[in-house]
């Protein structure tokens, strides 16, 4: 299973511009097929949910092939998965829904390892219920999350264990079955944010024991649209603050106001774009995911072990996160340079990347780097190439010279 880099590329309108796009990390391009379901969808006309008017009923078929898709990339069910416009506001609705049974004897557990998205809203949600909350460190050195920590920290009171499934700036992803595992023994339930680890890993909710598995399709090809994924058993017995005219049907009744209907067609495309980067197969949407996907951490594990040995060879560069598994996710510092400033270079060298705590704010505080700037964050994904890598090593040692 070979990618065809060239031809995925050319498939990619932006990318024409002769800029590095290496800023994967907080954001992806997005292919013509893409831009052409949008626009396609808005050509054709949509109403509203629910109308007896055939643009409702294109809106129904795009948000039902919306569902089925992402159910399709994550192994999950097209009825257990609840839209939303990023992976910050739905986080912020489970948590709001799922504390307003807690109180000061019950206990959560996140992590210092996440994305603040899956760490403020269940710290704020904990404070207002008066509930306890427990943290999982990061080891600095490695940027590890053990997963034995978690057999001290979980109890009979835990409610909720919040867990990435991939660091966004030093890319560690976690042992998330051990980590769950404990959880469900003690009763608890589990929300994984899997932002930064759907784009460059095959995802199995149920392999990851994710009761709620948050995504975001704008980091893997799509646009600005976010999901979580959950069984809808367990979705049906949870009531969220909602209107009252609105749908009491699961998914949608954790979903506020009109979703973005040409927007959903653009998420289904995406998926069906990665469904083909490893070629067609004739295979159903699911079994093409998961090879294409396969063939895309391979390929960008090559590409992140070239990236990750030149950063290792300049002598004036600190790489930070050594985890065993990670996601092609380089954050580091150039000596006698700020973060803005490398950025800055390779801008001036038409290399696109991140620099600063990129809301990753207890791993940052945790690295000792918060304070002065954090570090440039170089993130790769499947249409990146070797002759990107090798603009940004140049770049960067020429800063380091």
């Amino acid at each position: 299973m070979q990618l065809d880099v060239a031809a995925i590329r050319a498939g990619y309108p932006a990318l024409a511009d002769g800029y590095a796009y290496l800023d994967g990390a907080a954001g992806t391009q997005v292919p013509a097929a893409v831009i052409d379901a949008i626009t396609s969808a808005q050509s054709a006309g949509l109403g509203n949910l629910g109308g007896a008017f055939p643009a409702s009923h294109r809106a129904e078929q795009i948000t039902a092939r919306c569902r089925a898709a992402i159910a399709a990339l994550t192994g999950g069910e097209p009825d257990g998965v609840v839209l939303g416009p990023s992976m910050t506001a739905l986080t912020y609705r489970f948590a709001a829904t799922l504390s307003a049974a807690w109180g000061p004897a019950d206990e959560i557990v996140v992590s210092r390892l996440d994305h603040d998205a899956n760490v403020r809203p269940w710290v704020q949600a904990a404070r207002r219920a008066g509930a306890v909350v427990r943290w999982a460190e990061v080891d600095p050195d490695t940027g590890e999350l053990p997963a034995d920590q978690y057999t001290g920290l979980i109890s009979d009171r835990t409610r909720v264990v919040a867990v990435t499934a991939a660091s966004n700036v030093i890319g560690t992803r976690p042992d998330v079955p051990a980590i769950t595992a404990l959880a469900h023994a003690a009763g608890a339930l589990t929300y994984v944010d899997g932002v930064h680890a759907t784009p460059h890993v095959p995802t199995d909710v149920s392999a990851l024991g994710a009761d709620f598995y948050a995504t975001s399709a704008y980091k893997w090809s799509g646009p600005h649209v976010a999901a979580v994924v959950a069984q809808p058993s367990l979705l049906r017995q949870l009531q969220p603050d909602k209107l009252v005219p609105s749908s009491d049907e699961v998914p949608d009744r954790f979903e506020l106001g009109t979703l973005p209907f040409a927007s959903l067609a653009g998420v289904a495309a995406a998926v069906e774009h990665i469904a083909r980067l490893a070629g067609e197969t004739g295979a159903g949407l699911r079994e093409q995911v998961l090879r294409s996907m396969t063939a895309v951490q391979h390929y960008e594990q090559e590409l992140f072990d070239l990236l990750v040995a030149g950063l290792e060879s300049l002598p004036r560069v600190r790489l930070y996160g050594h985890a065993a598994s990670r996601t092609p996710t380089a954050y580091f510092n150039v000596d006698g340079r700020t973060p803005g400033q490398v950025a800055e270079h390779l801008a001036s060298r038409r290399i696109n990347v991140w620099h600063g705590d990129n809301y990753a704010w207890e791993v940052t505080g945790a690295l000792g780097i918060r304070d002065s700037g954090s570090a440039v964050r170089a993130g790769l994904v499947h249409y990146n190439d070797a002759s990107e890598v090798e603009r940004l090593l140049a770049a960067v040692a020429d800063l380091g010279s």
